[in-house]
């Protein structure tokens, strides 16, 4: 009787996680403007960001969003492109709106320092903190993020990354 009563436990419980988890992928692009912040003195570059989404669904509120995104970044001079992976917590209200913020860990793909300051090495790791907002129609959405770096992108100069972009996507399922 006893394993008979825990079996049922675990079955209901297992069964309510399952529908309350909904889980969503989909591909976003779109614009950065990225810039440096510190020792440099440079124009903000314009570039883009492509890549992949998932969204867990933990309540009808809150979801958990892990990208993994192609994102050009750097200054108008010097081209740093990261593989970034953000991972944010998403609050969701009014329907089709939403707040996330979250870690982003960024590794370096492609830089052209050497052009710029032939003795500076770039980093190979950046780590950030992403904040932005939301709004999703049907299998739509659109996003606004800023994305600050924590970390120097140089290891003999001061400068971070400073990101904002803004993206539309689909989920695909």
């Amino acid at each position: 009787m006893k394993k008979l009563f825990l079996l049922a436990i675990a079955v209901i419980g297992f069964t309510m996680t399952t529908q309350a988890q909904d889980i969503k992928f989909g591909v976003k692009g779109g614009l950065n403007f990225a810039d440096l912040t510190g020792d440099f003195d440079a124009d903000a570059r314009t570039g883009y960001h492509i890549g992949a989404v998932l969204q867990f669904s933990l309540m009808e509120t809150l979801a958990i969003q892990p990208e993994v995104l192609y994102s050009a970044q750097g200054i108008d001079d010097v081209d740093i492109d990261y593989i970034n992976i953000p991972i944010l917590a998403k609050l969701k209200f009014a329907g089709i709106a939403s707040v996330e913020a979250g870690p982003q860990f960024g590794f370096v793909v492609k830089d052209d320092f050497e052009d710029l300051l032939a003795d500076a090495e770039a980093e190979s790791f950046d780590l950030g903190l992403a904040v932005g907002a939301g709004v999703e129609f049907g299998g739509f959405f659109g996003q606004v993020r800023y994305n600050l770096g924590l970390t120097d992108v140089l290891d003999a100069v001061d400068g971070k990354n400073s990101t904002f972009q803004v993206s539309v996507g689909y989920y695909i399922f």
